[in-house]
């Protein structure tokens, strides 16, 4: 499909990458119900690894096999599905070019409670490739006292992705001794970790919607001397997405925890209003029946594409 200006926009800010990787971003950007809007909506199952199997999908048990998030990523018309090592395997020969796939390259389990996380290294930019995938996804933690660990990682991980022309997409979630739980989403924490991420080279941010706390005094006092709006949700949105390159980079929100519908999608009316790129949805979609999610995903599309 032809480029509209908006995804001819979106790739003007990303010149210095080579041609394999636009075409992956483009990928990205022209599959599914918000093609070529410049919106996005992923569909990411890690939470079997990230939270235990049973939490994950005991409120819906088709969901233990890795068939069905591909077949719903595809049914809804997501722009891409992603997932840790297994899930991708188990079926991307069945589904082989029929949705853009990211590869979580690295996890982290709950069982373990440390004060400092750190993801392991799960996969490779080789598995990516091997796997028919558009990108990688990696996690960091800004906060822990091993953040400089995983920034050295995905400084590697990102030399090597962009040189074999994959697309670079980085979760960037505060948590750590360094923080307290409150301040995991502090609009001020929120956009240092989107920053962070949009720093260390990633073409897609992944953060998670923030509140209107601000955790750290030194933040506190720039707020309050020039007026910064954290009210409403769009208002927290822009400050994330102007910290990153001035919108010049995309930037997408989590799901978070399961809720009512109602509540998913008046938070995504917020995010919409503040100018995210779209949402990366797990649990808010496949905890529920297939018909319900296909639904769901679909009302939060129609959201983005009016925005």
């Amino acid at each position: 499909m032809a480029l509209t200006d908006r995804v001819q926009q979106i790739l003007s800010w990303y010149s210095s990458e080579n041609p394999e990787t636009l075409t992956n971003l483009v990928r990205l950007l022209n599959h599914g119900k918000l093609a070529g809007t410049g919106k996005l909506v992923i569909l990411p199952v890690d939470q079997g690894f990230e939270h235990g199997p049973v939490r994950s999908f005991a409120p819906n048990p088709e969901a233990y096999d890795p068939d069905y998030h591909y077949q719903l990523a595809i049914d809804s018309g997501c722009n891409a599905y992603a997932a840790p090592l297994g899930s991708i395997e188990a079926a991307a020969a069945k589904f082989a070019g029929q949705i853009p796939l990211i590869l979580k390259v690295n996890n982290s389990d709950t069982l373990a409670k440390i004060d400092q996380p750190i993801s392991a290294l799960t996969s490779s930019v080789e598995d990516a490739l091997r796997l028919g995938c558009v990108g990688i996804g990696y996690t960091i933690y800004p906060g822990s006292g091993a953040r400089n660990r995983m920034y050295e990682d995905l400084r590697e991980l990102t030399i090597e992705a962009k040189r074999k022309g994959l697309v670079v997409v980085v979760w960037s979630y505060p948590r750590g001794a360094g923080l307290s739980k409150q301040g995991e989403t502090a609009v001020d924490v929120c956009t240092y970790a989107a920053t962070i991420a949009a720093q260390l080279g990633a073409h897609l941010i992944k953060v998670k919607p923030p509140t209107a706390h601000v955790e750290q005094a030194e933040h506190q006092k720039v707020f309050e001397k020039y007026g910064l709006k954290v009210e409403n949700l769009a208002d927290r949105v822009r400050l994330v997405v102007q910290s990153c390159f001035n919108g010049k980079r995309i930037v997408i929100f989590s799901g978070g925890e399961a809720k009512g519908t109602e509540d998913v999608l008046n938070e995504v009316r917020g995010l919409a209003a503040g100018g995210s790129f779209g949402s990366i949805m797990g649990r808010n979609a496949f905890q529920r029946n297939r018909p319900d999610a296909i639904k769901l995903l679909g009302d939060v599309m129609d959201i983005y594409k009016s925005a």
